[in-house]
């Protein structure tokens, strides 16, 4: 049996390829958007891609199931399970195999039986993987008794140390009063997931720093024994408490959840392949008057030096996909501004990832000294931020979560989730700085551009954020 997992750290997702060696088949499960890595796996493991799945309409990203498909000619399986809300809208246009609870499907001797494990989603379904070409299996592979499970494809279903979140369907799709529904049908297949074998491997669908779940581990993988041990969700005493537990303290989903949900219910496209304008100076001044998104990819620093008016900042770092889903209009066409030339096909790859597809053109921003048009955001440290707000009446604004801010703020901040910061920047006065804080300045950063991109005459951002401030002994609210 092949067995191959492809983890994709900006995302914090898992996809995996199970294969038959002997048959020379596979199936891959959850696949990214783009299906090259697929391919050459397949190649390099000298395999033919046969089947392509995934365990749910996913939130955070943009399925590739349909194009790897599609490009492998390979049949497409998909949950036939969800009420009408919430279930996949292509299965017959694609000609794909509906799956339903029990059933079983085959590549070579690995077969993969559909287990239903609504609560995250209510179409959501795990896999029990079978190896029936273990070693010890007779010789014309006549058993006395079936081979034992080897794995769970738990999708976004259990994971390392947690569970997913029953709430997105209410607090990113809109579905109003689904919430509690959704966190007792959790409960009610987690008492499937314990009558699973405790020898059986879990091989779940994210790892630490998805938004899918709120605790979720680091380590790749677990087994269904060790999770009933030490998994808070199997600790409880009772389905009220863990309904109660698993919905508080949820981190906010980012804002994009809701538009992937829909394209990934309806179809999810092929990534396009367009060839990218070079936009010199005076063109990209130009294109914030005609209604494009300037995404400046650069670092902090650098936007803080010098950077396009209008511009929005979300470096280019692994959480680009997460933060530009946050900020970035889905309606408008985008012109990525980089420091170099190098910059713009990994800003592209990232920005696939999450159907941000509408990339037309970029801009090479070196030197920004050279024009006198570029704005600049002031870049300030704790001791002058409280000086601004006793001697000029800055307003100190907190952009971080809500469960950081019950942690622990600055005495006298608001806060706005970065998230809402450009529909709420009406609260700000324009009268007063905005001095912007994070955890670390990051965000903070992010939150300046959408402020300074808005209007807002005097925005400066806290650089060290929370974790400085700590450093520096500074007075606190706990």
């Amino acid at each position: 049996m092949l067995l191959r997992r492809f983890y994709d750290d900006s995302l914090a997702q898992a996809s995996y390829m199970l294969g038959c060696q002997r048959s020379g088949e596979a199936v891959v499960v959850d696949p990214g958007r783009r299906p090259e890595p697929y391919l050459a796996a397949a190649a390099e493991e000298s395999v033919r891609i046969v089947c392509v799945t995934e365990t749910h309409i996913h939130a955070d990203f943009l399925s590739g199931s349909r194009e790897l498909a599609r490009v492998a000619n390979a049949r497409l399986l998909l949950s036939d399970h969800g009420d009408e809300d919430w279930s996949y809208r292509y299965l017959d246009e694609d000609g794909a195999r509906p799956l339903r609870d029990g059933e079983e499907f085959s590549v070579g001797a690995v077969s993969l039986r559909v287990l239903h494990t609504p609560g995250h989603t209510p179409e959501h379904i795990s896999f029990l993987v079978t190896d029936g070409g273990v070693s010890g299996a007779p010789a014309d592979g006549v058993r006395s008794s079936p081979p034992p499970p080897l794995a769970l494809l738990s999708g976004d279903f259990v994971f390392v140390g947690d569970v997913g979140r029953p709430d997105l369907l209410e607090v990113a799709a809109g579905e109003t009063g689904t919430m509690e529904a959704s966190a007792r049908q959790l409960y009610a297949s987690l008492q499937r997931f314990r009558e699973l074998p405790v020898h059986v491997q879990l091989l779940p669908g994210h790892g630490a720093g998805s938004a899918c779940g709120k605790a979720l581990g680091a380590v790749p993988s677990s087994t269904v024994g060790y999770e009933l041990l030490a998994n808070w969700v199997f600790q409880c005493a009772d389905e009220d408490e863990f309904v109660a537990k698993v919905l508080e303290d949820q981190p906010e989903p980012p804002a994009y959840f809701a538009h992937m949900k829909r394209l990934n219910r309806a179809g999810p496209p092929a990534p396009p392949d367009r060839r990218l304008e070079r936009a010199d100076l005076h063109r990209a001044l130009s294109m914030r008057h005609d209604g494009w998104t300037l995404l400046d990819v650069r670092t902090r620093a650098q936007f803080a030096g010098g950077h396009l008016p209008e511009s929005l900042n979300v470096p280019l770092t692994r959480t680009l996909p997460t933060w530009a889903g946050w900020v970035v209009p889905y309606d408008r066409p985008i012109c990525v501004v980089v420091e170099t030339e190098g910059q713009v096909r990994p800003t592209t790859e990232l920005l696939l990832k999450i159907g941000l597809d509408d990339v037309q053109a970029f801009h090479i921003l070196s030197d920004p000294a050279a024009s006198p048009e570029l704005g600049a955001v002031v870049v300030l440290d704790w001791d002058e931020a409280e000086r601004a707000r006793i001697e000029e009446g800055a307003v100190l604004v907190d952009v971080r979560g809500k469960i950081e801010w019950d942690e622990g703020r600055v005495p006298g901040a608001v806060r706005i989730h970065l998230g809402e910061l450009s529909v709420r920047v009406g609260e700000l006065p324009r009268d007063r700085p905005a001095l912007l804080h994070c955890r670390t300045g990051h965000r903070s950063a992010i939150g300046a551009s959408i402020l300074a991109a808005a209007g807002h005459p005097d925005v400066r951002n806290v650089e060290g954020g929370w974790l400085d401030r700590l450093a520096r002994g500074m007075d606190v609210e706990r």
